[in-house]
């Protein structure tokens, strides 16, 4: 694994439309064979993040594969799914192949008004140990067929075809929690979902510049005790520890996949000095910066 300079590189559909010379029509998806994605996109094996959802279903090979800093053996039957902004890649074994399609969340409002639509499945969630799915039986038979009709579909060139994407996502979506253990749609009152999706966002956005509940509380018009009591009702721990796990995740994600020194990282997140930043990391990760960063070099 190479670390990149600088930075960690963010790839977005547009690059994938003109690295890889496609001709689709549809320009928020992307579907095809793994094996014919690799042989143009090799330079996607290197650590490096997506803006859109990535689904890939494995078919042929073996090897590893590492999202943000959880690793699974590949093998195939095996599915998973990436939401924007998730670090991984791959360490493959021999031949590979799949079936891969990777879309934007913006083909989903005209068919589905819902803006929580993708958030009732829980591997959809960017939890890495919820997202990686082994399919077996009627469930990797249907998830197949589905991937298989979407590819044919994102392949056309026809008004119709990105309404029938987003029906074949729906239905893989669908029967893949059908089939899955422990996946059933949680149940959970629209207004808190809807404010807990809202403040996650809202975290993501501007996690390096306000790192306490109350500003995130201000731009949602509630108060701070609203909502830490939502985020300890749906997410069994307080606004606060939200926000510092954002912080601590993409120390960790520049520490491994980025050539930049402690001071530099602790910069780019916003610290005052390198010292506040490393006993915040030794504090929340039982470690040093520098010991993350050899342990996983």
């Amino acid at each position: 694994m190479k670390k990149k300079s600088n930075t960690i590189p963010v790839y977005d559909l547009c690059t994938l439309h003109r690295t890889l010379n496609l001709t689709q029509l549809h320009h928020d998806v992307v579907g095809g064979t793994f094996a014919k994605y690799l042989k143009f996109g090799e330079f996607m094996i290197a650590p490096h993040r997506h803006t859109f959802y990535h689904i890939l279903l494995f078919t042929k090979g073996t090897g590893k594969q590492t999202i943000d800093f959880e690793q699974f053996d590949i093998h195939p039957g095996q599915i998973y799914f990436m939401i924007p902004g998730q670090v991984h890649y791959w360490e493959f074994t021999g031949e590979i192949d799949g079936y891969l399609v990777n879309f934007n969340e913006n083909i989903f409002p005209a068919f589905i008004p819902n803006p929580l639509y993708l958030e009732q499945f829980p591997f959809l969630r960017g939890i890495p140990s919820e997202s990686v799915i082994d399919l077996e039986g009627e469930n990797l038979d249907e998830s197949t067929y589905f991937l298989r009709q979407l590819i044919a579909e994102i392949n056309k060139k026809d008004s119709f075809s990105i309404d029938m994407v987003c029906y074949g996502l729906m239905s893989l979506f669908i029967s893949i929690t059908r089939h899955t253990p422990g996946c059933a749609k949680k149940q959970i009152p629209d207004q808190k979902q809807m404010t807990l999706y809202n403040f996650r966002k809202l975290v993501n956005q501007f996690f390096t510049e306000k790192k306490l509940p109350r500003e995130y509380a201000s731009m949602l018009f509630i108060t701070p005790n609203h909502l830490n009591a939502i985020s300890k009702e749906l997410l069994g721990k307080p606004a606060g520890e939200v926000i510092r796990d954002r912080i601590l995740l993409e120390a960790k994600r520049l520490l491994v996949n980025a050539d930049l020194s402690i001071s530099e990282i602790a910069f780019k997140l916003n610290f005052t000095d390198s010292s506040y930043f490393t006993k915040f990391f030794k504090k929340y990760a039982a470690t040093t910066p520098e010991e993350f960063r050899t342990s996983h070099s």
